[in-house]
């Protein structure tokens, strides 16, 4: 029964147009930086980059690497406002057109209810993960030959490796298992905000400035020893499965962090949807 009614959340889920919006976006923005990675200096800076350091450009100025250089503001900026706005739409706009009333005189808990919904997002949070990386990978190898993987991210996690194709291509969907569960972690808090009595845009803005006000502290150095108490510093755990030696107990604690805000955010939610009136 679980899975039927699991099934039929999804399909509910992604007939609406808007659940689309965020793929096609993706879709345009990656063209776009590919355009502008071969026509301005981005793409001179990456050979110099690579040259300075005794490696040949050529070997390594591939699909997998410019898919990689894609995902980070894509990561940063996009990933987050549209997660959370399925999230924050996913039990509040159906309180506001009256549906949930509808749903809740059937022989349903709240609390499955909400598992089901929940379960849901999860799966459209890890698709749109997956659609990120894979479009970023298919069209970076229509525009660039497959070859080696280098990687480079700044501060404050600073990563500098260079791999073999077959090595880069393993972490790379390594990486996309902690991109998902870090989309799933920003849902869940979208989930939650929406289980309160607001409007669906009202909880996506709770959420995106949840984790907007973390990511500040973060930057600030009077808190850079609270760092580990903040969300954003576990986000980053997908950038450390490229770093040489991989950090595997930080990886860990971060995955162990992120699975108990998804838990604490769903029981927040759902504890405070058990008390609302919505068949009045």
């Amino acid at each position: 029964m679980f899975i039927s009614q699991l099934r039929n959340e999804l399909l509910k889920l992604f007939g609406k147009k808007r659940t689309y919006i965020g793929f096609g976006v993706f879709l345009v923005c990656q063209n776009l930086m590919l355009f502008a990675f071969q026509a301005t200096n981005w793409q001179r800076q990456v050979e110099r980059l690579l040259a300075g350091n005794n490696y040949l450009p050529a070997d390594y100025v591939s699909a997998l690497t410019v898919a990689i250089i894609m995902l980070i503001p894509q990561i940063l900026l996009l990933m987050p406002l549209y997660v959370t706005l399925v999230g924050g739409d996913l039990v509040a706009k159906e309180a506001e057109e009256g549906t949930l009333r509808m749903i809740l005189c059937r022989p349903i808990s709240r609390f499955r209810l909400l598992l089901v919904k929940w379960f849901a997002g999860g799966v459209f949070s890890a698709l749109l993960v997956l659609a990120l990386g894979g479009m970023a990978l298919l069209f970076a190898r229509m525009w660039f030959p497959w070859g080696g993987l280098f990687v480079f991210t700044p501060p404050p996690v600073p990563v500098f490796n260079v791999m073999p194709a077959d090595e880069g291509l393993r972490l790379y969907l390594l990486s996309h298992a902690f991109m998902a569960l870090n989309a799933g972690t920003m849902f869940s808090l979208a989930f939650m905000f929406s289980c309160f009595d607001m409007k669906p845009a009202a909880a996506t803005v709770l959420a995106l400035s949840f984790l907007l006000v973390s990511l500040v502290l973060e930057n600030i150095p009077f808190f850079e020893d609270f760092q580990p108490w903040l969300l954003p510093y576990h986000f980053r755990s997908w950038v450390l499965v490229y770093a040489n030696p991989v950090p595997w107990p930080r990886i860990g604690q971060a995955v162990s962090v992120l699975l108990a805000a998804n838990v604490t955010a769903f029981v927040i939610g759902a504890m405070h949807f058990q008390t609302r009136d919505i068949k009045s």
